[in-house]
């Protein structure tokens, strides 16, 4: 069943946050994620959700492959380059049964 990385992120530091996007990209595609979403318009239509400065939606075939990706020496190497450059918050959520 398919799974979903979901990402908020507030950059700070945009110099820098484009070294942490270059290494999780690569990190995404060796565990099998695909970009939905990265960082596109976004528009509130119902709520008081407050528009994230940048949202990136990713598909992998498993939470099991979501959470392999996260504790990777690979993600581990991107999230220590984005220490500085921006605040994140994550989640995971399971697709749908076929």
């Amino acid at each position: 069943m398919a799974a979903y990385l979901i990402a908020e992120a507030k950059v700070g530091d945009p110099i820098a946050y484009e070294t942490y996007k270059a290494l999780a990209e690569a990190a995404i595609a060796r565990h099998g994620g695909r970009y939905l979403a990265r960082g596109g318009q976004t528009r509130v239509l119902e709520g008081r959700w407050s528009p994230p400065e940048r949202l990136v939606i990713v598909e992998f075939d498993s939470l099991a492959q979501i959470e392999a990706f996260y504790d990777s020496p690979e993600y581990h190497a991107a999230r220590a380059a984005r220490r500085d450059a921006a605040e994140m918050n994550i989640l995971a959520v399971a697709g749908l049964t076929p």
